[in-house]
């Protein structure tokens, strides 16, 4: 367990070295030091190069997430298609990627005024919809939580209370708080460790009413579940 955290720490800190390591993760240099090792002679991760040792990911890990990557695009594909059916907007499909979340599939609504992010856009995890759905799920310090917007939550206890809403209701929204014209509903995908992507439906800001947040904020948590349960 110790390596798998160190390698997402390194995935999502590359190049750190092992005393950066040793503080993201809290735990003794000297655990920190054998789960390298370990991820070192498997090939997963290589010297950064310098005169400090640092570590990066290697290509392994790049081409076990694009094969992931693909097999989740395909299982989401219908999913997120009969999403925009039932909703007419656009539908983004996420993965969690360090303190972010990034887009890997779209299907866009076929109406004049619409949202269109370019895929492989990084969202920041506590002020999306998409992210905070991740979030919630996860057990880990929030950190800096800079303004986007002046809708963004920055206060650390609001956003847990925020985080604990999302889990009791079963899907995060956005109210401007990444950009001021944009709103969404999202929930996560969950694996047998936790997240592995998010769900959202997405609109221009003035059309996201408190009705269609509810209505689209209950059709995403399906479509979520039965992506997970794919």
């Amino acid at each position: 367990m110790n390596a798998l955290r160190a390698l997402e720490a390194v995935a999502a800190r590359q190049p750190i070295g092992v005393g950066e390591l040793a503080r993201e993760l809290g735990l003794p240099k000297s655990t920190v030091q054998r789960s390298l090792k370990t991820l070192h002679e498997a090939g997963w991760i290589r010297p950064a190069g310098g005169e400090v040792t640092r570590w990066q990911v290697t290509s392994k890990v790049l081409r076990l997430a694009r094969t992931t990557e693909l097999s989740l695009r395909d299982a989401a594909m219908p999913v997120m298609e009969e999403l925009r059916q039932r909703t007419g907007e656009t539908i983004h499909l996420m993965v969690p990627e360090g303190d972010a979340v990034v887009l890997i599939e779209r299907l866009e609504t076929d109406k004049p005024v619409r949202i269109v992010l370019p895929l492989g856009i990084r969202l920041p995890l506590h002020a999306s919809a998409n992210g905070k759905a991740v979030l919630a799920h996860l057990d880990r310090p929030l950190g800096e939580l800079p303004a986007y917007t002046e809708n963004t939550i920055t206060d650390p206890a609001a956003l847990r209370a925020e985080l604990d809403r999302v889990r009791a209701r079963g899907y995060a929204d956005n109210r401007g708080e990444w950009r001021s014209d944009i709103a969404a509903v999202a929930a996560a995908v969950l694996g047998p460790s936790g997240p592995v992507a998010s769900l959202s439906v997405s609109t221009p800001a003035g059309r996201m009413t408190e009705t269609l947040r509810a209505e689209y904020g209950a059709l995403v948590t399906e479509a979520a579940a039965a992506l997970s349960r794919r």
